[in-house]
């Protein structure tokens, strides 16, 4: 069924307006009709009709009900941007702690390594890579007594983790470029030897312990894995239970681009869980008591916020049905699809994925207080998305004034020609990304990657490090250069002065059209035309 435009419904409304009377009441109520319909019904589903579109303060005043979905959105805002406040200053507090570990890892066992180091760790001949094997050895046999951190060996079953040296190799090859010639078995086996937590020993008798020699010509990696177990104890001055974190820790020398440049990285896997035992002195657990009750507030209100959104949506579900067969019935005439969907409200689905997403953290963040849980990640996603929903809904309530509900009416009516637009601008985008990738990729840092490329372009259509992306072109060859030249102008030239120039003026007319209809008056549909003609106050009873 398509919708009509605003014109054709104007002619439409013309027939069901002739039947209502001739005259109205002096007190302005609306009349009853002479014509043989049954005039009562029509103008009890008028009633009906014009009370589900009221904003919650007509509704106050015309049968004193009160606005709970709207106070409870109010509290919602608060009491969720405090427990978000309360979770973010916990999160940030494990996040700081994982990275100052892992740049003490790096101190610790990566040789040499500086704080201002920048760019990739890398060695370039072989005795390097043999002194810096043995360097992290020995100082991980030799931990207790060189750091000044909580660190400690893992046990298990009263016995230390050993450290592993994981060699992975090409299982044959046979390789000479004096003579162009290989030969190559693809196929990688890995080699690991194991060291036990024992005193430091100096790189001759290392090597003899633990028989370990390197064919750098079949070596694709050298993987050192070990773990090490901390307390987090900076969470007590916060009066919360501090958590005990297993480091599983990778030290990988890259060898897979067989360039004479071996890179060296470091992993950090953290798991986290509740220490075995601790005791706390003093009254550091009364604060988290408040924050599962606070977290408990929380659930409870948006349980009833989604019980109250979902009995609105399924109402105007109903109502959409009883108006589609009422003007059938009554006017032989149908409710097109536009105005169908004005009985499900947006904002009121937004708010049900907001308080589902609120309820789900909640539970969550409780689970991460009470230690049964540790997936900070997760929990922190999902709360932040729903704090934004939240603080985004409660636009709705801005948009019942019309001084204020200027942007919501803007975004709705130039939503679809701004998807249609962006369409066809991704498409000249992606031409741009997928060329500069594979022309510009091998000549520059910034096109090196495809991911790269889109984040390059997009800085550029912003206006960001656009001499830098021209400069690191300069000392190419003569044929990249002008390619990178007329590449970069065409992009630059095209998206800021004409898409985004295009993209402006879309949103800039979608304003000037709203806030005419806002001084004429907007083209009234068949059901706002309907639903006019009864002219009562809504403190008219």
């Amino acid at each position: 069924m398509s919708s009509s435009g605003p014109g054709s419904l104007m002619e439409e409304s013309e027939p069901l307006l002739t039947r209502r009377s001739k005259g109205r009441r002096p007190n302005g109520h609306c009349t009853r009709s002479t014509h043989s319909l049954d005039s009562k019904a029509v103008e009890d589903f008028r009633r009906r009709l014009k009370y589900f579109f009221m904003n919650p303060c007509e509704k106050y005043r015309a049968r004193g009900r009160k606005p709970w979905k709207l106070m409870l959105q109010i509290l919602k805002i608060f009491i969720i941007t405090v427990q978000l406040v309360s979770f973010g200053l916990s999160n940030e507090m494990v996040a700081t702690f994982k990275e100052d570990n892992l740049m003490t890892f790096k101190h610790l066992f990566l040789k040499g390594f500086k704080d201002h180091w920048h760019g990739s760790y890398t060695l370039y001949t072989k005795a390097d890579m043999y002194d810096h094997i043995y360097h992290i050895i020995n100082r991980y046999n030799n931990l207790e007594n060189l750091t000044i951190g909580n660190l400690a060996y893992e046990k298990v079953d009263g016995k230390y983790t050993p450290l592993f040296v994981c060699r992975l190799f090409y299982r044959n090859s046979t390789i000479n470029p004096a003579r162009d010639t290989f030969y190559i078995d693809p196929h990688i086996d890995e080699d690991c030897v194991s060291i036990s937590p024992v005193q430091s020993l100096d790189n001759i008798s290392l090597a003899k312990k633990i028989n370990f020699s390197l064919d750098f010509k079949r070596l694709v990696s050298v993987n050192i894995n070990f773990t090490l177990k901390t307390i987090n104890l900076q969470t007590v001055r916060h009066h919360e239970l501090p958590d005990c974190y297993g480091f599983h820790i990778k030290i990988i020398f890259d060898n897979r681009a067989h360039s004479g440049r071996i890179k060296v990285g470091v992993e950090n896997y953290v798991t986290i869980y509740e220490c075995r035992d601790y005791n706390v002195r003093g009254n550091s657990g009364k604060i988290d008591y408040l924050l599962l009750m606070l977290d408990s507030l929380v659930i409870l209100a948006c349980v009833a916020s989604l019980i109250l959104c979902l009995r609105s949506v399924v109402k105007g579900i109903q109502l959409q049905f009883e108006s589609n067969i009422f003007f059938h019935a009554y006017f032989n005439k149908l409710v097109t699809w536009s105005e169908r969907m004005e009985f499900v409200k947006g904002w009121y689905i937004f708010i049900i994925i907001s308080d589902t997403l609120t309820i789900t953290g909640s539970v969550l963040k409780i689970g991460i207080q009470t230690k049964f849980l540790t997936n900070y990640d997760v929990c922190s996603i999902v709360l932040g998305t729903a704090t934004m929903l939240v603080w985004i809904g409660f636009i709705q309530y801005l948009g019942y004034f019309k001084k204020y509900n200027i942007l919501i009416l803007t975004l709705r009516a130039a939503f679809p020609n701004v998807i249609r637009f962006c369409c066809c601008a991704a498409m000249i985008y992606l031409g741009y990304c997928f060329c500069g990738w594979i022309v510009l990729g091998p000549h520059h840092d910034k096109f090196r990657t495809l991911d790269k490329v889109t984040e390059c372009l997009f800085s550029l259509i912003n206006g960001d490090d656009m001499f830098a992306t021209f400069l690191n072109m300069r000392d190419k060859s003569y044929m990249v250069w002008l390619f990178s030249r007329v590449y970069l102008y065409t992009f630059t030239s095209l998206f800021i002065y004409m898409v985004l120039s295009l993209f402006i003026a879309l949103i800039t007319d979608t304003y000037e059209t709203i806030k005419h209809h806002q001084k004429d008056g907007e083209p009234v549909s068949l059901l706002h035309a309907f639903i006019a003609e009864c002219q009562d106050q809504p403190e008219s009873g």
